[in-house]
């Protein structure tokens, strides 16, 4: 690890004017500052701001500060009750010691777990960019199969952002003007394109300080994570879903997607394929046709585009089952 200035804040306004990286929980920031993947050289310590407490809103919703630890929203009874997909996704996360560190605004911005992108030695276009992607014809098991560029193919690992995607959840930030902004979690994270080192539309030294969801949504909630083992282990798949059925017919649903892409993921046209639809394999199978039409491996994770197709049907099994 790389000598570093460091400095705490007492406000976000003190923690933007500080003009360095945030670090709260530190547990992904910590790992690559001691592999050299990310050498700041100044660390503001966030984690005494008063950004820690879930409040409801007059909208029925709910305001989440950004320093509320993943295990305390997990378990939080207006989570468990009205949005369930945040919560049993958030469990499906890490492990406990570390969902008792990892922070709201953390979570949402942590970065790939590519093996070229943690090996300073490899060519990587989103730590080094102009350098190459060695994931393309290398060892890209657990990469992308959606949104992929010809600069990178690094998928985004939070099973948080992909429920909140799900719950179209909104990103309150401060500027380093002191302009608040109120951002779409669906404009939120970006395509690699030919800038994979630009992973979110958040601008130099902006602060996340909340996050907000609306009203809960009517109908079932599902997280379904498939994964190489039982904890502790990032998604190959994930499906975040909520449903409402009325009359035998799928009134409305939400579904967004992990481990497919290098944002949380989610496609309008699948959920056009079920909406007005009689439940059944017909409708599911059409459904998966569309989330893979545009699908593309990379020979060890090929695998990936038929595993998305029956994990998405399975979890609509789930969500519409009497």
């Amino acid at each position: 690890m790389r000598p570093f200035e460091y400095s705490k804040a007492d406000t976000p306004e003190m923690a933007v004017a500080a003009g360095g990286r945030f670090i709260a929980g530190g547990t992904n920031l910590l790992d690559l500052m001691k592999l050299q993947v990310e050498t700041p050289d100044r660390l503001v310590d966030i984690s005494r701001l008063d950004l820690a407490k879930i409040e409801e809103r007059e909208d029925g919703g709910l305001t989440i500060g950004a320093l509320v630890p993943n295990s305390d929203l997990a378990a939080d009874p207006r989570v468990i009750d009205k949005y369930e997909v945040l919560s049993r996704a958030l469990l499906a996360g890490a492990s406990g010691q570390l969902r008792n560190k990892a922070s709201t605004g953390g979570n949402l911005l942590q970065r790939t777990r590519c093996y070229y992108f943690y090996d300073i030695a490899a060519h990587c276009n989103k730590r080094v960019p102009g350098s190459g992607c060695d994931a393309i014809d290398g060892v890209n098991r657990i990469l992308a199969v959606l949104g992929t560029s010809e600069q990178c193919i690094a998928t985004h690992p939070s099973d948080m952002a992909v429920a909140m995607r799900v719950l179209d959840a909104t990103i309150v930030t401060l500027k380093p003007d002191g302009d608040r902004r109120r951002i779409s979690i669906h404009d939120f994270y970006r395509l690699p394109g030919d800038t994979p080192q630009i992973e979110t539309v958040l601008e130099p030294g902006e602060l996340i300080t909340h996050v907000e969801l609306p009203a809960p949504p009517e109908g079932r909630h599902a997280y379904r994570k498939v994964r190489d083992r039982a904890s502790y282990a990032f998604a190959l798949v994930s499906v975040a879903g909520v449903l409402k059925i009325e009359d035998g017919k799928i009134a409305a649903v939400s579904l967004a997607f992990g481990g497919l892409g290098p944002m949380p993921w989610r496609d309008a046209s699948v959920e056009a394929a079920l909406i007005g639809k009689t439940p059944d394999t017909a409708t599911f199978a059409a459904a998966a046709d569309a989330l893979v039409a545009d699908a593309r491996g990379f020979g060890s994770n090929d695998f990936k585009i038929p595993l998305a197709r029956r994990t998405l049907i399975a979890t609509l099994r789930e969500l519409t089952e009497a």
